[in-house]
């Protein structure tokens, strides 16, 4: 494993419509190792362009922006299968907003309440693959999806579905959940894709948030900032 001194940084595009906020989340970034800001946008628009020309590591989106949303953009990355990391970062801690931005794809939702220490480790716990999610949203959602009649799963999952999800929900990234299965990356990848169907899950994060909501993991066992 190479040491925090040899790896590359984690390219990071910032996008929201109101500059003194860009302004002091890149500041408090940039001062964290191995994090480096190359790219601003103001509006949805602007970050599509940014991010097509760039192809930073990771997106920190707010969700109320001009011209397009956060939660268009995210829809927008995914359609492009474009291999960003997608953090919401947003005052709205609305469940509606929630569960939109998860099931457009985003990898975490963080408060900007949140301190700077938790938005810069939500910017590293994406880059490695992990889900995000503030724990008192997290919470309200799993309620809400447990409360729902249609909650429950489209076809049952075999047991080494179960195994990967237990190992995302713990924050496992693809590789590392091979290489704790012994099977290949892209046999993770197509197993995942199998339980994002069953769950009627769009992320890893709503299908650990859908798992645990159904009981099929613990939440003590999800990785859940």
């Amino acid at each position: 494993m190479m040491t925090s001194q040899s790896q590359s940084p984690i390219r990071v595009l910032l996008a929201d419509d109101h500059v003194v906020v860009r302004a002091g989340i890149r500041q408090f970034l940039e001062q964290s190792p191995n994090i480096q800001v190359i790219a601003e946008a103001s509006n949805g628009q602007e970050a599509c362009t940014q991010l097509e020309q760039h192809k930073p590591d990771v997106a920190v989106l707010d969700i109320q922006m001009p011209l397009m949303s956060g939660i268009e953009v995210t829809r927008w990355i995914r359609s492009k299968r474009l291999s960003i990391g997608v953090l919401v970062l947003t005052a709205y801690d609305d469940e509606p907003y929630v569960q939109a931005v998860l099931q457009a794809g985003a990898n975490g939702y963080v408060l900007k309440t949140a301190e700077p220490d938790e938005i810069v480790q939500g910017v590293r716990d994406v880059f490695h693959g992990k889900s995000v999610l503030d724990a008192t949203l997290a919470q309200k959602l799993i309620a809400k999806l447990s409360a729902k009649e249609e909650n429950h799963l489209i076809e049952p999952l075999t047991d080494r579905e179960l195994q990967i999800l237990t190992l995302t929900g713990k924050g496992f990234t693809n590789k590392a959940i091979g290489a704790q299965l012994s099977i290949s990356d892209r046999t993770v990848q197509n197993h995942l894709a199998n339980i994002f169907q069953k769950l009627n899950a769009e992320s890893r994060t709503e299908a650990v948030m859908r798992a645990v909501s159904m009981g099929l993991i613990s939440a003590n066992i999800a990785n859940i900032s």
